[in-house]
């Protein structure tokens, strides 16, 4: 079944995945494509609309990004958000000049007038014998005369193409936001895809239902219907393997597999001592208690532990831990025998990495999606969830029957605490940090802050300092309390933890973790920092 598909063309902007995420929100199919898609690429999509996203360069600029000649002619709806809104202007004949006052944060928009003649549209009532009647901007029906948006923008609009009205204006950017009904074209120099824009949503929504004809025929349940089917037809009789790491992307890849084909997949779990606190026993549990998948579990602790022995190189950390994994998988899978496919919980994040505009993707972590099993065992990869955002996973995985505890639970990285203990590994400080680290979530729960927060985890420094612990002197180790707030892990802003939450979690940590006697909190933001410490 196909859906009515709206292209995001990205020009490199920050929010870019946040408006394809927000039109599916709207149960509108969006697929994210390059600037420089050529029309016949697109026209292959059929899309129903095309969005530019903004973008950090300046359409002066020597080798500023393009899109296709032709576009605006193309058919389909068009919508300029930011830099885009400056493209369309300047490839239609307006004029953009650089900003006397450039607009970063928040914004006062005020709709335009309807310029007197024009005739009625929809969410107007025509008027009597045919006269022409004012009509309020597209976009912004229903929505109030004054909003508060999220600008990001050095560049201005100084004057409209031909053919094109201003439909928002604001006290410094004269023409906010522009529009020629007729042409389909539309543009706004703000970005209603985030959180700071009053109505954004409503915004978006206008563009998708009321320009573009959409229905809305992208549901979670249809996905999962899609995808049990596309399974079945690529697998065949085959047969499946596929490495769980415990997390939701491979597990609910996992559901869908074993919904698509039953006991011919085959799960298997490798413990790499560098879970968190009985993680390895719990998992085991709930994928053959609970999920009743067929799993194997491979206990290799002791081989990941001894290879990782004296290394303090977090890249090196990585790289071992990514081709011992591969090591021990592969090993198994050949001692089950018979597969003809490699199940994978790629996400479509990961998908479009490979589109990005800077040129060739960032380089995949090497522990992700088991990366180098394809190539060394020859699988063909069955990858259900590549069309869907985080956000959507744990829907599907809630509408499958996932534990809400389970859909909820935070990302955990792919090394474990290997990235979490910083410096040398040893069971030791593994177990330190492991004791410190369920303190951490049992507090951050039991106050209610566990769904609020993006990611809250402890990590084991490798600096010990002096202590008074009853009358006796310490010299032990110090843990930091990384706790984030972000919507896609893309940037992160340090959550403001009440204090009493973090009175407890440092009165229990050095209290109940002998060999832990100082407790500090990390108020880093991303960027500059990163949400992980390696």
């Amino acid at each position: 079944m196909s859906h009515q598909t709206i292209v995001v063309l990205d020009f490199g902007s920050q929010y870019t995945q946040l408006i394809a995420r927000r039109l599916r929100e709207l149960s509108v199919y969006s697929e994210i494509l390059p600037f420089n898609t050529p029309l016949e690429a697109l026209r292959r999509k059929r899309p129903v609309g095309i969005i530019l996203s903004g973008g950090p360069m300046s359409v002066s600029e020597p080798g500023a990004p393009k899109c296709a000649p032709g576009l605006f002619e193309m058919g389909p709806p068009v919508l300029g958000i930011c830099y885009g809104m400056q493209l369309m202007t300047d490839v239609l004949g307006g004029d953009v000049r650089r900003s006397g006052h450039r607009e970063f944060g928040h914004a006062q928009v005020r709709v335009s007038a309807p310029p007197a003649g024009r005739r009625a549209g929809p969410g107007t009532s025509p008027g009597t014998g045919g006269a022409a009647v004012a009509t309020r901007p597209r976009l912004f029906a229903e929505i109030p005369d004054e909003l508060r948006v999220w600008a990001s923008h050095g560049d201005d609009v100084a004057a409209v193409p031909a053919g094109f009205s201003v439909a928002a204006t604001s006290a410094t950017a004269p023409i906010a936001a522009m529009e020629a009904p007729e042409r389909g074209l539309y543009a706004l120099l703000f970005h209603p895809e985030v959180a700071h824009t009053d109505h954004g949503v409503e915004i978006l929504r206008n563009f998708a239902y009321a320009v573009c004809g959409c229905t809305g025929d992208w549901t979670i349940a249809s996905f999962i219907e899609e995808a049990t089917r596309r399974i079945r037809e690529q697998v065949g009789a085959g047969k499946v393997v596929c490495g769980l790491s415990g997390g939701v992307d491979s597990t609910v890849a996992a559901l869908l597999i074993h919904r698509a084909i039953g006991e011919r997949l085959t799960c298997i779990f490798v413990d790499n001592g560098l879970l968190r606190y009985e993680e390895a026993a719990q998992i085991r549990r709930r994928f053959t208690e609970k999920m009743r998948l067929p799993l194997e579990f491979v206990d290799a602790s002791a081989l990941f532990l001894d290879r990782l022995a004296g290394v303090t190189d977090p890249e090196r950390k990585r790289k071992i831990i990514g081709a011992t994994f591969i090591d021990v998988f592969e090993t198994r899978a050949k001692e089950l025998g018979g597969f003809d496919y490699l199940g994978q919980g790629t996400l479509y994040p990961d998908v479009i990495e490979s589109a990005s505009v800077g040129g060739p993707a960032a380089v995949i972590k090497s522990h992700h999606n088991v990366g180098g099993l394809p190539e060394r065992m020859h699988f063909r990869l069955v990858e259900p969830l590549r069309d869907l955002f985080k956000d959507e996973v744990r829907r599907v995985g809630g509408d499958l029957g996932l534990d809400r505890e389970f859909v909820v639970r935070q990302p955990f990285p792919g090394p474990g605490l290997a990235v979490r203990v910083i410096g040398e590994i040893t069971r030791e400080r593994l177990d330190l940090l492991r004791l410190a680290d369920r303190i951490v979530a049992e507090e951050i729960r039991r106050a209610g802050w566990y769904e609020r927060v993006w990611q809250s985890f402890a990590v084991l420094l490798p600096v010990q300092s002096v202590g008074v612990m009853g009358d006796a002197r310490t010299y032990e180790y110090t843990v930091a309390i990384r706790a984030v707030e972000s919507l896609d892990g893309m940037t992160a802003d340090w959550a403001r933890l009440p204090h009493e939450i973090l009175a407890a979690i440092s009165s229990r940590i050095v209290n109940e973790v002998r060999g832990i006697n100082r407790v500090v909190y990390d108020i880093s933001s991303k960027p500059p920092s990163t949400i992980e410490w390696e």
